[in-house]
């Protein structure tokens, strides 16, 4: 799936949009975002698949974090452009 098509939901752009700020289980970040946790866990499997997110478990818990730094800029004529693209966030950034 491309960057694309995995950034091309609402859904997945809102779980994007919490983990920006920390990380967060799943029931958390299904509440947050105003769905269930099943459909939470399957926006959350695409991420992971794509490689923008990871998961990891601290006691009962298995959290998600951004392990992508996204960025979209779109800037109209004279000077065109239209970029998406995704870079890995170091180990001190993930940390956090």
């Amino acid at each position: 799936m491309s960057l694309f098509d995995v950034l091309g939901s609402k859904a997945r752009l809102k779980i994007i949009r919490e983990l920006a700020t920390e990380p967060r289980y799943v029931s958390e970040l299904a509440d947050r975002v105003g769905m269930d946790g099943k459909t939470a866990v399957h926006h959350l499997s695409t991420l992971e698949e794509a490689g923008i997110v990871e998961s990891y478990r601290t006691s009962q818990r298995k959290y998600y974090r951004l392990t992508k730094r996204i960025e979209l800029r779109a800037s109209p004529e004279p000077d065109p452009m239209f970029l998406l693209h995704a870079d890995d966030v170091d180990e001190s950034e993930r940390s956090r």
